[in-house]
């Protein structure tokens, strides 16, 4: 049985749609689902992201995730996640009658706050120039507020040989090269994320 994991990211470009969903599925495949790997769809917008969700609801099809960015700071704890609420309150999105609250998960704040759970990594991609110190200090990488995530991913990369942080340059490359472990240890939601991921793969 297919699993498919619906995924906000690409914007309206094919070129990153692909890359978007190259980086998320060499993320997956290191995260231990290497030889039954979920199908990622990468959609563009959030709001066309839960279109082709419902769409395949829709279909009958029970097998798929949403994973889309908070956006901001999630109210409800992990061991009692709300994350339908949290767009509700966010975007104004009803919960699809067919959809569970396992197969809704949040990215939080956003994609580039896993980054902040493993900084050797943006060493290593970003080698000479990274200016470690210019990253947020809190350890509570989904405390972070997104404006301050993507500010101080800027300030640390603007002397490096790749160039300062751009989110459609080398965010996608970013992710692929994430240590899974690191970013589950330090993301609660990103653990919720790969948990159900890998119990939907083992059905």
């Amino acid at each position: 049985m297919s699993v498919y994991v619906y995924v906000e990211g690409g914007g309206e470009s094919g070129a990153l749609k692909s890359a978007c969903r190259a980086g998320f599925t060499k993320f997956l495949r290191k995260a231990g689902l290497a030889g039954r790997m979920p199908r990622v769809i990468a959609c563009g917008s959030r709001e066309d992201t839960l279109d082709y969700f419902r769409t395949e609801l829709n279909r009958g099809v029970n097998t798929v995730l949403l994973l889309v960015d908070a956006e901001g700071p999630v109210r409800a704890p992990i061991e009692n996640p709300e994350p339908w609420q949290h767009l509700k309150d966010c975007d104004g999105w009803d919960r699809p009658d067919q959809a569970s609250m396992e197969q809704c998960h949040l990215m939080v704040q956003e994609m580039e706050s896993w980054f902040l759970a493993d900084i050797a990594t943006l060493k290593s991609y970003f080698r000479q120039g990274f200016q470690e110190n210019s990253l947020p200090k809190n350890p509570n990488v989904e405390e972070v507020p997104k404006q301050d995530v993507k500010r101080g991913l800027r300030q640390a990369t603007r002397s490096t040989s790749k160039g300062t942080y751009s989110k459609g340059k080398h965010s996608f490359e970013i992710l692929a090269a994430l240590d899974p472990d690191k970013v589950r240890r330090k993301s609660d939601y990103a653990e919720r994320f790969l948990s159900t991921l890998e119990r939907f793969c083992q059905q």
